[in-house]
């Protein structure tokens, strides 16, 4: 059993039956601006408010998982209301953390002990698991690196935007920067995690925000990027065209494609073909999650295979690249010609 190294810290942070909010403990350590994110984004300051049991997102290069519980009369913690675990990582896989996070909280439910969730916590880095008699048992190694595909629903992202799929698909493709909007958190972090899936040849999750809300030190981070998928539930992100190329409304079903990047994501009789192909997979029963994604994944090494027979000058590394007299020389269409550019670039395909 593999130790689960990419654990970074565990914390816990308390709102006792006064309402005062503490961070009452941490393993090893946790920085000031990382308690200042997780801060926002438990949401434990509101009265009268239940938060989302388990949201995610990211700091930086880290991620950060929020499990939290309301605490009951049956629990051995006297004082406290709710609480939210914290647990930071290198890695993004929501399920994994899920359980961990779930098996922690529990303890502590039962314990009241910051001392048993360091013993779990300590287990599971240097072994990969950890075992309680009543509050389950956590297993890294049932976790692989992508089993949040599996959990994804590319099916019911190609029903919900049928053809105009293929707009997140480019964008996707050319690592454009894509906003997804829903007002509904839960909902929000559900469909974020469906877009890596679409390029299974790329590591999209390097440059995926989940949450993001519209505070100063959070969009300097995204504007650090350039591209990225990034969630956020504010409604006026929609104004903030200097934030996106592409704009994904969930609950209004429409794709916006912003007027500086209409150019380059201007559609092909190849995506045209590739948005039919998608909506005939979505179409087909008894095709399940990972055959939809390995489908499209072999559409998308089409393209790349196309594009690497283009590559026919040498680059200063030595690697075969394309260049714009070589296409040009092609006599493609203006808007395949452009297209194939841009790809080339984003494969880093491209002698400039």
């Amino acid at each position: 059993m593999a130790p689960l190294t990419d654990l970074l810290s565990c914390s816990i942070i308390e709102k006792d039956s006064n309402g005062d909010i503490l961070w009452t403990w941490s393993y090893p350590i946790v920085s000031e601006s990382q308690k200042t994110v997780v801060a926002r984004k438990c949401n434990l300051e509101v009265e009268h408010n239940s938060p989302q049991v388990f949201v995610f997102s990211r700091h930086k290069y880290d991620w950060f998982y929020i499990h939290c519980s309301e605490v009951f009369d049956s629990d051995k913690l006297p004082k406290v209301k709710q609480f939210a675990l914290i647990l930071f990582a290198k890695d993004f896989n929501p399920r994994k953390y899920e359980v961990l996070s779930r098996v922690l909280s529990k303890m502590y439910c039962k314990t009241g002990k910051p001392t048993e969730i360091l013993q779990l916590y300590l287990s599971v880095f240097t072994k990969g698991s950890c075992s309680t008699q009543e509050n389950g048992t956590f297993v890294s190694d049932d976790f692989n690196s992508h089993c949040f595909i599996t959990n994804t629903n590319i099916r019911e992202m190609i029903k919900t935007f049928e053809l105009e799929t293929i707009l997140i698909y480019t964008a996707l493709l050319l690592k454009k920067r894509i906003i997804v909007y829903h007002h509904s958190l839960e909902q929000l972090l559900k469909w974020i995690g469906i877009f890596p899936a679409l390029m299974k040849h790329r590591k999209v999750t390097d440059n995926l925000f989940p949450w993001i809300d519209l505070i100063d030190d959070e969009l300097a981070e995204l504007k650090g990027q350039s591209y990225y998928i990034a969630g956020c539930r504010n409604s006026s992100i929609s104004s903030r065209t200097d934030l996106f190329d592409l704009l994904v409304n969930i609950p209004a079903r429409e794709i916006t494609v912003a007027s500086h990047a209409k150019e380059s994501l201007t559609m092909t009789k190849t995506h045209k073909e590739i948005a039919l192909f998608m909506i005939q997979l979505s179409e087909n029963q008894s095709y399940i999650e990972t055959q939809i994604i390995s489908e499209i994944n072999d559409k998308t090494q089409d393209l790349l295979n196309q594009l690497k027979s283009l590559a026919v000058v040498q680059g200063p590394d030595g690697r075969k690249m394309v260049s714009a007299q070589s296409l040009k020389e092609k006599n493609l269409p203006p808007a395949v010609e452009n297209f194939l550019i841009n790809l080339a670039i984003a494969e880093n395909l491209f002698l400039l």
